[in-house]
């Protein structure tokens, strides 16, 4: 799936083997030639992984009547300057092999790095191709800032467009009769960056104090929750508070407990009064835009990695973080590898760059600025063609 600050612009439906955007801007700015070019370029790149996963799996004497997962993540990150252009900070090429790290693009040294023992063939195989490592490291400078910059252009007003969180603060019952968990929830906010604080008397509790946290999660329209809690005795009188602070809506709410217990089974709801004072803290933070982007992994892991000729961009998700990533989740069964030709071991892999790389090939655009991870692995862009097995 392609993302941007953390909502998604756009998806592959294996079953009906189609890209298909998921923002309007994005069906309103592309045309169909970019669908059509986005579909074949995904195709190519689901057979590559099966082929690849069979290949890892006999690397690693793994049992074929399991389960194995390839990913692909790949991105950049920006930092927008005044004059509104996007200054490269750094880009990341990675992939990961049943939930391990496992091949790395170290971007300043061109070099790869292998994460797991098996994955050290692969290195030394990508380490002697200059023209993919040259390649890769200009994609990641120059080609997803660009493109980065492109989607970000596309989707400015409903990106800009903030959701507040809505906070609340409420107990529940705890696997102790003498306990109750006291749980802090916003939900519906976009971008994604919050700060929430439980504070007890005015003290900010920590892991230390049995503070749990869900951390950052999506809700199903495109706005994310938190959810943090503690367990407390029910018969404390502390001052308890839920502090909330979203930069991208301005808001600052503090919440404050009422003491009302979980209500037992055939009773009415407890409360124990108490007198709470409320203080407000202004804290100013700073949102970067960041352009997330998921999609299936490429060759890669095992061989080459795969190009395609297609000049469009698979766009990666953007969100409001300071880094970005571009992450595809790839799942293929080994069972799916029984009707996919086996690479040629012996076979070399041909690189070539793609005629068609950039967003525009008759007009370079410039990176862009203001704090903006792209993570932007564009599976319709420019890609290293190869030719070959492309075996890792």
């Amino acid at each position: 799936m392609g993302m941007l600050d953390n909502r998604m612009i756009d998806y592959y439906d294996s079953k009906e083997q189609k890209k298909i955007p998921k923002q309007t801007w994005m069906s309103e700015h592309l045309e169909q030639e970019y669908w059509d070019k986005g579909t074949q370029s995904r195709k190519s790149k689901q057979q590559w992984f099966k082929v690849n996963i069979d290949i890892l799996m006999k690397r690693m004497r793994q049992n074929d009547t399991d389960t194995h997962v390839l990913q692909w993540m790949h991105g950049c990150e920006g930092e927008s300057q005044e004059d509104g252009t996007i200054r490269f900070i750094r880009g990341m090429d990675m992939y990961n092999y049943d939930g391990n790290d496992f091949l790395s693009f170290d971007d300043d040294n061109q070099v790869w790095v292998a994460t797991l023992d098996a994955a050290k063939e692969t290195k030394r195989k990508w380490d002697d191709v200059q023209v993919l490592k040259e390649y890769t490291k200009g994609y990641l400078e120059k080609e997803c800032m660009d493109w980065m910059s492109k989607f970000r252009d596309y989707g400015k007003e409903q990106l800009r467009k903030a959701s507040k969180p809505d906070v609340h603060l409420f107990s529940q019952k705890s696997k102790s009769e003498k306990n109750i968990i006291l749980t802090c929830l916003a939900t519906g906010f976009y971008p994604k960056d919050i700060i929430l604080q439980i504070k007890r008397n005015g003290r900010i509790l920590t892991a230390d104090d049995g503070l749990e946290t869900s951390g950052i999660r999506p809700n199903e329209d495109d706005t994310f929750q938190r959810k943090d809690r503690v367990e407390i005795l029910k018969t404390d009188l502390s001052t308890y508070t839920c502090e909330v602070q979203h930069p991208g809506s301005l808001l600052h709410v503090q919440k404050a407990w009422d003491h009302t217990l979980p209500v037992e089974d055939g009773s009415t709801p407890i409360i124990i009064a108490v007198v709470v004072v409320a203080s407000f803290v202004v804290i100013g933070a700073i949102v970067g835009f960041v352009l997330y982007r998921r999609k299936e992994c490429r060759d890669p892991l095992m061989g080459y990695p795969e190009s395609s000729t297609d000049s469009s961009p698979d766009p990666s998700p953007a969100s409001s973080l300071v880094n970005m990533r571009i992450c595809p989740d790839v799942n293929t069964s080994s069972k799916d590898n029984a009707n996919n030709p086996k690479p040629d071991d012996e076979k070399k892999a041909l690189i070539e760059s793609s005629s068609d790389s950039s967003p525009d090939s008759s007009q370079k655009t410039s990176p862009a600025s203001s704090l903006t991870n792209v993570k932007s692995s564009s599976d319709d862009s420019s890609h290293v063609d190869v030719e070959g097995d492309g075996v890792c």
